[in-house]
């Protein structure tokens, strides 16, 4: 069975930030330098990073377990009525389950029940694996975004959104 428990407590975030560093290490080393997934990882991913989101930059982390034990992981932080989705992240041995559409169906209810309209990310422009997931779960490129990062380093995305359908029962 697949749950998405919330992150709150600080077991769960070193939890966390040992998935990232490991997935992290495992995906991106074909995109980006291991420099910089190092970085990426010190600035975005570690204890104090994800202590940070939580506690004063309002992001929600999401473990997403199967059969009690994490495969991955997800943040995402409520910004007027969208949800932007930070970090969306599976273990390699955990790909290609269905894991990632039903989070993705967990995030669209949070919407629901929020009453928001969109979900939107940002994704590596060369991430094809990723994008062409998002295309097939209805997200489309909206804009692209280079963003410097700091120590000589740039993001350099797509960004996707999704619409939500809007219940009549919550306008």
């Amino acid at each position: 069975m697949l749950m998405f428990p919330r992150v709150n407590t600080a077991e769960e975030i070193a939890e966390v930030a040992q998935l990232a560093a490991e997935i992290w290490r495992e995906y991106y080393v074909s995109l980006i330098t291991i420099e910089q997934i190092d970085y990426m990882i010190s600035k975005y991913q570690s204890v104090s990073a994800i202590t940070d989101q939580i506690h004063q930059q309002g992001y929600e982390y999401y473990l997403i377990h199967h059969d009690g034990f994490a495969v991955g992981y997800m943040s995402a932080r409520q910004e007027e009525r969208k949800l932007f989705l930070s970090k969306f992240y599976i273990s390699k041995e955990h790909r290609g389950r269905s894991y990632a559409s039903k989070a993705l169906a967990f995030l669209e209810q949070l919407c629901e029940e929020r009453n928001l309209s969109h979900i939107w990310l940002t994704v590596n422009r060369h991430n094809e694996s990723s994008i062409a997931v998002y295309e097939k779960k209805g997200f489309r490129t909206v804009r692209e975004q280079c963003a410097d990062i700091g120590n000589g380093f740039v993001m350099d995305d797509f960004i996707m959104e999704k619409e939500i359908p809007v219940s009549q029962e919550n306008v």
